[in-house]
C-alpha cells in the first residue's frame, strides 16, 4: 500500500474515533421535537447568527442519564438563559474559528433542575442557571489548546472549564474557573496563570 494510501487509512479511522454519547440522534430528536416547541429557540440562534454552531439535535441534549431519570432526552432552555446560550455558542464558534475545537460532540447541554439533582450534577450547575455544554473529543484530540485558551483568555470570556474523570470537557460562560475529576481547581488540567 503507498504511504498516501496508508495517511488516507489513518485520517479516516481518526475521524471515526470520536466517541458517541448515547442513541439520541436525530431520529430520536425529530420525535421529540414534533411534539415540542423549538421553533422560537431557533430562531433567536438565527438572529444571534449562531444557529449550527452546534448541531441542533446535540444542543437541546439534557443529562446523559435522562433515562435512569425517568425524564425527556431533550430541552429547550427557558427564555431567561438565552443571553448565555449566545454567550456560550459565541465561545465555541471562536474556539471552532480558532482550531481548537475542531471535532466534539455535545453530550449534555441544558438541565431542568429536577434532572440535573437526579443526575448527580452540582448544586448550582451552570447547566440549569445558566447554558453549559459537556462535550466529547475524539480520543485522537489534545485537550490542552482548550487550557492555553482558557488561560490567556478565559477570564475575558468569564469561562468556566472542566474536565471529568469520563474524559468529558464542560464548557461554560458563567464564571472563570476550571476543575479536574475530583471537582476541584487543584485537579484541573489547567492551572491558572501567575
Amino acid at each position: 500500500m503507498s504511504r498516501t494510501k496508508w495517511r488516507l487509512l489513518a485520517l479516516s479511522l481518526a475521524l471515526s474515533a470520536t466517541a458517541h454519547a448515547d442513541e439520541r440522534d436525530l431520529w430520536m430528536f425529530a420525535q421529540w421535537a414534533g411534539d415540542h416547541q423549538t421553533r422560537p429557540f431557533r430562531e433567536m440562534l438565527v438572529d444571534a447568527r449562531l444557529y449550527g454552531v452546534v448541531p441542533i439535535h446535540q444542543l437541546l441534549r439534557s443529562a446523559s442519564d435522562w433515562k435512569l431519570c425517568h425524564a425527556s432526552p431533550f430541552a429547550v432552555p427557558p427564555a431567561s438563559n438565552w443571553p448565555a446560550v449566545r454567550s456560550t455558542l459565541s465561545l465555541i464558534q471562536t474556539l471552532s474559528a480558532q482550531g481548537l475545537l475542531r471535532q466534539f460532540e455535545v453530550v449534555s447541554a441544558y438541565r431542568d433542575p429536577r434532572l440535573n439533582v437526579c443526575a448527580s450534577g452540582a448544586a448550582n450547575s451552570a447547566h440549569t442557571r445558566a447554558f453549559a455544554v459537556d462535550i466529547l473529543l475524539p480520543a485522537w484530540a489534545d485537550p490542552n489548546p482548550l487550557c492555553r485558551f482558557w488561560q490567556q483568555h478565559g477570564q475575558a470570556w468569564n469561562m468556566g472549564l472542566g474536565r471529568y474523570p469520563s474524559g468529558r470537557i464542560h464548557l461554560d460562560t458563567a464564571g472563570y474557573r476550571t476543575w479536574g475529576g475530583n471537582g476541584s481547581a487543584d485537579s484541573s488540567f489547567c492551572a491558572r496563570p501567575r
